[in-house]
């Protein structure tokens, strides 16, 4: 939402100049149709000039475009208390307090109302919420408002600057905190959670927050201990199960954790979200027909639902009957389809079109799946693209000769880095397949090492990260080492001498995992370049990734990746084994003989029949690694080749440099 025009209208709203007021909010209307504030200002402005029926109109309409915008539903209180009708009022203030429980006038109007109407009891709820607001800092109680309409830029502001003024503020940090999650900051987010429990420990809603936190950030054991201790007062609370059960699922629970999702069902369309989880689960499991039943039975009781058509569809082997294509349209056209169903929707029809062979319209709704994607992220290339340069200047080959055979020794890491949808689901099946080797999944310790390397707070001109491994000694690194071994051995259950970790992103710490784990495999899976970014640009990802939704973005990370790991082989020769996704499929023996004499294992059979190996696998590629060896992805791209003239051209030479 642009800002600008908000602050002129709130200004002449202050000066009571309401002619002027609702001209220029038409006038804003006229350039920006749609925009959230200048519909309300409008509202406001024909309350107070006595057109309440135009203002009631307005509000219809904004209602239709925002929902859960509390403020349209606090203005619509106010007509109707112009107009005298209590009951009316009474529901729309109501409605407002529900979706944004920070609203000092909707409470103080429902006290008034309460008690004119006799609901004493009412009446003295309503008042005890005007006290609490009270007792809070106007900033804290403004803040917490905007961002329960999702003003999150101007919540964070306000927060930010208030805390630098006043210290370490309850419910200040909670909300920074809550922000944090919604940018999904995680990281942040529980530290400043941990911090307000060692200082409020009976706070119950920071407690909740920080289990979800804690699942977020796959330190599950932690999460489910969060969850026991609020379980203990609150045992069927709905919520806590969620978190219980996704703490199951990520301790590898699997059996506990259906039995939860499956104790929450209770006959009512609230069970799609359960029926979703349990698809995931079953999935994850490979049980492929229990899970797409599971999605089916979530989809029908949403038919919006769009998580459950793109769980379908991100399947990769489920193919839409006609009537789902056509459920899917109606519900991606429909105005009151809320956004993230709307771009998950896009992504399963684009799928289901594809599948068809209708590759034009396929293509125009991934493009429109990215488009209403896109504005949720805060992805920036230039950031990447200068922390590559940084990681350049920094690692060169003098200062690993210096630190050679620091860290800690332990051989166990078997590192799988590159592109999401590169082959690193297969390389992963396939070593995993081998009986001294465990698969887990793309695992968050390494990220979180370096944000903690990096420190808090935005990014900088000079980041802290990676200019600060020129400060750490041989213990440091050491100690690093052994953290990340200890940290992941929650998810090494079998005993096998080697475990692998899948996290994609990592190629772009080469040089630290190498610090730290001299001992260490890194293995590089790479796919051709169009084949790689065209995989991505039609993948909604459940989490990370933010490059993923432009093409252009892509592109330049594609760029960037290969730029980086050109250097990581120069300075580091030999340190990491390249895997061609396309020579995995063209000589699959061979190729597993090289991954296997590379980390230094002899050679199983089964690692060629990989495919037959029953344990969970959490990605995108979980079936598709299931089936086999086929070459049917390799040129897939071509279907798309007239519309992916901006991918070759921002590619540039990477289409051929790929290969060096």
């Amino acid at each position: 939402m642009d800002p600008a025009p908000t602050t002129d209208l709130r200004e002449l709203l202050r000066q009571q100049r309401f002619a002027e007021l609702l001209a220029t909010a038409q006038s804003v209307l006229s350039s920006h149709p749609g925009h959230r504030d200048a519909l309300l200002f409008s509202a406001i402005a024909q309350r107070l000039l006595n057109k309440l029926p135009e203002a009631l109109g307005t509000l219809s309409e904004l209602e239709r475009q925002y929902p859960a915008f509390s403020r349209l539903y606090e203005e619509r209180g106010r007509c109707f208390v112009a107009q005298r009708q209590a009951r009316p009022a009474i529901q729309a203030f109501v409605k407002a307090v529900q979706l944004n429980n920070s609203l000092p006038g909707s409470w103080s109007m429902l006290e008034g109302l309460y008690r004119m109407q006799g609901e004493t009891q009412n009446a003295s709820v309503a008042a005890k919420s005007v006290a609490a607001l009270r007792a809070q800092a106007s900033e804290v109680v403004l803040a917490d408002s905007l961002f329960a309409d999702g003003d999150l830029e101007a919540a964070e502001s306000l927060i930010r600057d208030y805390l630098l003024q006043h210290g370490d503020n309850i419910e200040a940090m909670r909300l920074l905190a809550r922000i944090g999650i919604a940018h999904e900051v995680y990281l942040d987010a529980q530290i400043l959670l941990a911090a307000v429990l060692q200082r409020a420990p009976e706070h119950r809603a920071a407690r909740h927050e920080h289990a979800l936190v804690l699942v977020e950030l796959q330190r599950f054991e932690e999460a489910a201990r969060e969850v026991a201790h609020l379980l203990t007062d609150q045992p069927n609370d709905r919520q806590l199960k969620i978190l219980e059960a996704a703490a199951a699922v990520g301790l590898g629970e699997f059996e506990r954790a259906l039995a939860i999702y499956r104790n929450l069902l209770v006959g009512t369309v609230e069970d799609a979200e359960a029926h979703l989880s349990i698809g995931h689960v079953l999935k994850t499991l490979g049980q492929a027909q229990p899970a797409i039943e599971s999605y089916q039975r979530s989809a029908g009781l949403r038919p919006d639902f769009g998580d459950a058509y793109w769980s379908l569809a991100n399947l990769k082997t489920y193919r839409f009957a006609a009537q789902e294509l056509e459920q899917m349209r109606r519900a991606v056209d429909a105005p009151a389809t809320p956004l993230v169903d709307r771009y998950h929707l896009c992504y399963a029809i684009g799928k289901a079109l594809e599948d068809r062979q209708e590759f034009a319209e396929s293509f125009r709704y991934y493009r429109l799946g990215n488009e209403l994607k896109r504005p949720e992220c805060r992805y920036g290339a230039a950031l990447i693209e200068r922390n590559t340069r940084k990681q350049i200047e920094v690692c060169t080959a003098g200062f690993f000769a210096d630190r050679r055979n620091w860290g800690d020794p332990a051989p166990d890491p078997i590192f799988i880095v590159g592109l999401p949808r590169a082959g690193s689901t297969l390389l992963e099946q396939i070593l995993a397949s081998h009986s001294r080797v465990e698969g887990t999944q793309e695992l968050p310790n390494i990220q979180q090492i370096v944000t903690r390397l990096h420190g808090f707070g935005p990014e900088n001109e000079d980041p802290r990260y990676p200019r600060i491994l020129t400060n750490l000694g041989a213990g440091d690194l050491a100690r690093l080492g052994a953290e990340y071994l200890s940290a992941t051995r929650i998810y090494r259950r079998s005993g096998a001498p080697f475990f692998i970790d899948k996290m994609p992103n990592n190629f772009r710490h080469v040089g630290l995992l190498h610090l730290m784990l001299p001992n260490a495999r890194i293995i590089d899976a790479r796919r051709e370049p169009m084949a790689c970014c065209f995989s991505n640009f039609k993948q909604l990802f459940a989490g990370g990734q933010e490059f993923t939704y432009s093409i252009d973005d892509i592109a330049r990370y594609y760029r960037t990746y290969i730029e980086l790991m050109r250097h990581w082989d120069s300075v580091l020769p030999g340190r990491v084994l390249r895997v061609f996704h396309e020579d995995v499929v063209d000589d699959l023996e061979g190729s597993v003989r090289r991954l296997l004499d590379f980390c230094g294992l002899e050679f199983e059979e089964q690692c060629i029949t990989f495919h037959q190996n029953k344990r969970s696998v959490r990605t995108a590629s979980s079936e598709q690694v299931r089936q086999g060896i086929n070459r049917e992805g390799l040129e897939q791209w071509k279907h798309f080749e007239p519309w992916l003239g901006p991918l070759k051209e921002a590619l540039g030479d990477a289409l051929h440099r790929y290969r060096e």
